[in-house]
């Protein structure tokens, strides 16, 4: 069936996922036409006043958000998250060092394999013990005294956990944040450097956000290409080759949208009542619904649950495709059932999943 043109059914992706809709308004017209300058954002010289304009504003939009001060550059890099798996211990893990990673999920496991290419790697903490249900405590971290960092992922997507407290470490403290970043506020100084790829809250796939303390970024050792290198970015201001330059664009359009709707404060607040919504359907399911993540360890960003039976999930996504809800299968790794309701996520969408739960576990219970 198709929809209207202005239509839009409720896109629970883990990425790349939902963009705010004044955003994509606002998108239109600047592919047209940007600043009155007479050609669109993706036509314009990344050396060009129109352009630096754009990336000036990202760059102070992004440190009025989250309070970054000048000890910080603001980068942006292409290839998504990924390439920081290697980029990383490519910059900071010596030839004979040992750096620290948490291993709570997929992506953290990629990142692991990644950095053993360069040094020796002391997973800190094994998720995959737990089945990575449950985010460690600080405790729980067999951490090296003297590692080059400590490596770990804020928000697994596939599996629906989180951290919900900056792990204590006395080294170096590295995080991947694509999936929660700027969904509440933002620990900068405990931190030497944060990448997060832009396609789950900040943007179109392919751009990366990276905060990276300065003086951190100097202590690259090793020889590798210029473009692999931190500092390099930081000196010629994300232009050593052409960015990305739409995706950059569109990272600070959804900056200046999450300032106008109050910051991070705000979304956190709105973000928590959203999830507690599904959260409540699962719990009070009695027992039709299971949540895959520990209690603890929820995410606010990816809800991951399932029902009796692999045959009642595929009659659940078909329900709810036909209630003009979209994205809503688990991770081909995970299976399941999994909502992912980032900052541009509407509340009446929460609304409409956690009603559609509690009458399709009252219809098949």
């Amino acid at each position: 069936m198709s929809l209207p043109a202005n239509r839009r059914i409720f896109n629970f992706s883990a990425g790349p996922a939902i963009i705010p809709e004044p955003v994509i308004e606002q998108a239109q017209a600047d592919l047209w036409n940007i600043q009155e300058s007479g050609i669109g954002i993706c036509e314009h010289s990344h050396r060009g006043d129109h352009f630096q304009r754009v990336l000036i504003e990202a760059d102070i939009d992004c440190r009025k958000l989250a309070d970054i001060d000048d000890d910080y550059a603001i980068i942006f890099l292409q290839g998504g998250a990924t390439t920081q798996f290697s980029m990383v211990p490519m910059n900071f893990l010596p030839e004979n060092g040992t750096a620290d990673y948490l291993d709570t999920g997929v992506w953290a496991s990629k990142a692991i394999k990644d950095a053993k290419l360069f040094g020796n790697v002391n997973v800190a903490f094994d998720g995959s013990r737990n089945n990575y249900r449950q985010i460690p405590d600080s405790n729980e971290l067999s951490l090296t005294e003297d590692a080059a960092y400590t490596h770990y992922c804020t928000n697994n997507t596939i599996f629906g956990t989180e951290f919900h407290a900056t792990p204590a470490s006395k080294t170096p403290l590295i995080a991947d944040m694509s999936s929660d970043i700027f969904s509440r506020p933002v620990d900068i100084k405990s931190h030497a450097l944060i990448y997060a790829g832009a396609q789950k809250n900040l943007g179109p796939a392919g751009t990366v956000l990276t905060i990276i303390r300065k003086d951190f970024a100097e202590r690259c050792e090793r020889e590798i290409p210029a473009i692999f290198k931190y500092a390099t970015h930081i000196e010629k201001e994300s232009c050593f080759n052409t960015p990305p330059t739409f995706g950059i664009y569109l990272v600070g359009q959804i900056l200046k949208w999450i300032l106008r709707e109050g910051g991070l404060l705000a979304l956190e607040q709105r973000n928590t009542a959203k999830a507690q919504m599904i959260y409540d359907a699962i719990d009070n399911s009695e027992g039709f619904y299971s949540g895959v993540a520990h209690p603890s360890s929820r995410s606010l960003m990816n809800i991951t649950f399932r029902t009796p039976s692999e045959s009642m999930d595929a009659m659940f996504l078909e329900e709810a495709s036909k209630r003009q809800m979209s994205g809503l299968k688990g991770h081909r790794s995970a299976g399941g059932l999994r909502a992912s309701i980032y900052n541009a996520f509407p509340k009446e969408g929460c609304d409409a999943l956690a009603e559609f739960m509690q009458e399709f576990a009252q219809n098949n219970g």
